[in-house]
């Protein structure tokens, strides 16, 4: 598992940088668009990122096309941020190989197997979530001490 997560993260730098994007730019953009439009404060949280930083970042996003600002039906003060990702054909155009090569690898296993791989994914990306919010929580106490 930690070979596999070592291997996502680099190749996630090399679509950032292809893309001409900072690999937490680019992680930021992978967060929307799996959360869709959330806040800027929601994104501060999910990427640990402070209020100040994710504003540029935000800034950097919405000039490059992968994000653009909405404001919140709900509440005037609070400005939504919506993914554009799947718009983006460089993006598409990226990672049209790895998808191409992950159906091939897909399809040399039963069915079965697939829903036992999904399933064990599935538990795996609550396994990770659970030790982030760890991981979080003590950054954050270590830090206000």
């Amino acid at each position: 598992m930690r070979g596999l997560g070592t291997r996502t993260v680099l190749y996630q730098q090399h679509v950032a940088t292809s893309l001409g994007l900072y690999n937490n730019d680019f992680l930021s953009i992978d967060i929307l668009h799996e959360k869709g439009p959330i806040t800027a404060g929601e994104l501060s949280k999910l990427t640990g990122l402070a209020t100040g930083s994710v504003t540029a970042l935000i800034d950097r996003l919405e000039k490059n096309g992968f994000v653009r600002r909405q404001n919140d039906p709900n509440d005037r003060r609070k400005v939504i941020i919506v993914p554009l990702y799947e718009n983006k054909e460089e993006v598409s155009t990226t990672y049209l190989p790895l998808h191409t090569a992950m159906v091939k690898l897909a399809s040399s296993y039963t069915i079965e197997e697939l829903e036992l791989i999904t399933q064990f994914l599935g538990k795996a990306s609550t396994v990770l979530e659970e030790q982030i919010h760890h991981l979080s929580s003590k950054t954050s106490s270590k830090s206000s001490s």
